[in-house]
């Protein structure tokens, strides 16, 4: 039996904080291949899902529904993520979800998300690239860079490890208090 291939692999480059590509034109041609598949703000309107990240860096997360308490736990996590953090790196994040608009909303406040999401209705783009499960995915312009796929629902990605890869400074999880030695 042969063994499994990567789950996860850095698929392009260009981006200084992104590291060394494996095969650039791949990340081009995944990019290509869902750029003009739709997906749906919170008010329904459409949205080509090439435009989330053509013109800016992006991390884009793919969570396998919003019932999924596992990915529910992990948009919670991302909720917590500062925007000044973001800001500070010139980097946007983005939720899609595998549901109807309607549930973005209440999604939203049982998770404490701000950041921007949308959802893939018709699961389009999760077919084109052929996911099962969750993916994060690191992108800016029309490149992909870095792909997690998730073997099961409990892999995903470290949050902090996607972020360190786009230059996000790192994030304390933990509601313990810091410890300051005097």
């Amino acid at each position: 039996m042969a063994a499994p291939g990567p789950v996860t692999r850095q698929v392009s480059g260009g981006a200084a904080r992104v590291p060394a590509p494996s095969d650039p034109e791949r990340g081009q041609s995944l990019a290509a291949a869902v750029a003009e598949l739709p997906v749906l703000d919170a008010r329904g309107r459409r949205v080509p899902f090439g435009a989330l990240f053509r013109e800016r860096r992006a991390v884009v997360v793919f969570v396998r529904h919003f019932l999924c308490y596992i990915c529910k736990e992990y948009v919670e996590d991302l909720a917590r993520i500062p925007k000044s953090f973001l800001q500070e790196a010139d980097v946007t994040l983005i939720v899609i979800g595998q549901s109807s608009y309607h549930h973005i909303e209440s999604f939203c406040k049982l998770t404490g998300y701000s950041h921007e999401i949308y959802v893939d209705p018709e699961r389009e783009i999760y077919k084109r690239l052929g996911m099962k499960r969750g993916e994060e995915i690191a992108s800016s312009g029309n490149n992909i860079h870095f792909i997690h796929r998730d073997r099961n629902r409990l892999d995903h990605k470290p949050i902090n490890s996607v972020l360190q890869l786009v230059g996000v400074q790192h994030v304390n999880f933990t509601n313990r208090p810091s410890v300051i030695h005097v």
